[in-house]
């Protein structure tokens, strides 16, 4: 039996970073890549895998702690003498799939990250090709929810030896994006999907809920900014949780394991009196008319990214639910005023009257041109802009 200590290993240039969740304790037996515990920079949550297997002895900190690369989290009594270092890997989130010291290079898969609750997640730019030599850090692919783009980025130096995916791909966490060929010293660093620990049985009241349940629209919680760590992440997808409606109670916004259980148990017992309703309905809006633009003149139709479908169906649902606001401002039109009398003879000459309506409506239409979009409709699918060239 050796007693062996567990640091934090590569974690890029972040230093002090914040211990947010400890996810064993003394006594607890671990294998190989059990999450340890699970720390937060300013831009992600990273777990702490253990290097091997053995009994944690001593646990060395603790919630609200900050550590950095080298910094010892616990030990471990391992039953054969472990080599240093081990846990020395950097926390990417791929994995490799070869990789040999004893070759100049190696395959090394990189797979779609971490990328919260969301499955089947569009890709609508590829940024490499293959031969491309990328560096750590550089966009791999850009990918869009239902909510925002994010980018996939390179784990590490190399070259890209095949692309696994194009544009229009859906992809979900785990998936395979491409493959880089890499030094065989850079490709020796054990690399690994995020560990995650064990999700613990909730006890919840005796009720069948046959859908995952969803908190009585009477309570709207605006949690869209709120965070949470990876096993977090996984105890919700596995209840069914959707946590832009769970309530945060942990350091910084945080939500943690206890607030997805207080959310189920609430919304069991909702389900249970009854109480969960539809809002907004009773509305009785009148169907869409179909209009055809093109008789008017020339149209063209632009598709819609997935972003812009979710965002029409909510500004056009609060159009009609939310009071409006009338802005006014003033616009000094002394020029024109001066240049539409100037002209006012001839246009008297011509038989027409000059009015400032007339430049209001060449302004309008100047505008229009230099923007598009504010001249166009929403096709009835919805899935479409209609762009009127008129």
């Amino acid at each position: 039996m050796a007693l062996q200590q567990v640091t934090v290993p590569d974690i890029g240039d972040y230093k002090e970073v914040d211990v947010i969740e400890v996810n064993v304790s003394v006594g607890d037996e671990v294998k190989e890549e059990d999450s340890l515990i699970t720390l937060e920079t300013d831009k992600a949550s990273m777990e702490v895998p253990a290097p091997f297997d053995g009994v944690v002895k001593e646990i060395l900190v603790k919630e609200g702690d900050k550590v950095s690369e080298g910094s010892v989290i616990l030990q471990v009594e391992t039953a054969t003498k472990q080599a240093q270092g081990t846990n020395s890997a950097p926390l990417d989130e791929t994995k490799e799939i070869s990789a040999d010291k004893s070759t100049s290079q190696a395959s090394y898969e990189v797979t779609v990250p971490d990328i919260g609750d969301y499955k089947d997640v569009d890709v609508i730019e590829l940024n490499v090709s293959v031969g491309d030599e990328v560096k750590e850090e550089d966009s791999l692919a850009t990918l869009e929810t239902d909510k925002a783009s994010m980018e996939i980025p390179s784990p590490k130096d190399g070259k890209v030896t095949a692309i696994a995916i194009k544009v229009g791909d859906k992809v979900s966490q785990g998936s395979l994006v491409l493959t880089l060929a890499v030094n065989g010293a850079d490709a020796s660093h054990m690399t690994t999907q995020e560990a995650l620990p064990k999700v613990e049985e909730i006890k919840l009241p005796e009720a069948k809920v046959e859908q995952p349940v969803a908190v009585a629209e009477s309570q709207v919680i605006d949690n869209t900014k709120a965070h949470a760590s990876p096993a977090v992440r996984r105890l919700a997808r596995i209840l069914g949780v959707d946590l832009s409606r769970v309530s945060a109670s942990g350091r910084k916004g945080r939500i943690t394991k206890e607030d997805c259980e207080s959310y189920i148990k609430k919304a069991v017992t909702q389900v249970q009196s009854g109480q969960v309703g539809g809002a907004g309905a009773g509305l009785d809006l009148l169907p869409d008319p179909v209009v055809d633009f093109a008789k008017f003149g020339e149209i063209e139709t632009e598709s819609l990214s997935r972003i812009n479908k979710l965002s029409a169906k909510n500004l056009a649902r609060n159009w009609v639910k939310i009071p409006h606001v009338t802005f006014y401002d003033d616009a000094d039109i002394t020029d024109l005023e001066a240049f539409r009398k100037a002209k006012k003879a001839y246009a008297e000459k011509q038989g027409v009257k000059i009015t400032p309506l007339s430049f209001l409506i060449k302004a309008a239409a100047s505008a229009l041109q230099h923007y598009p979009r504010f001249n166009s409709s929403l096709s009835n699918d919805g899935e479409s802009l209609i762009i009127k060239k008129y």
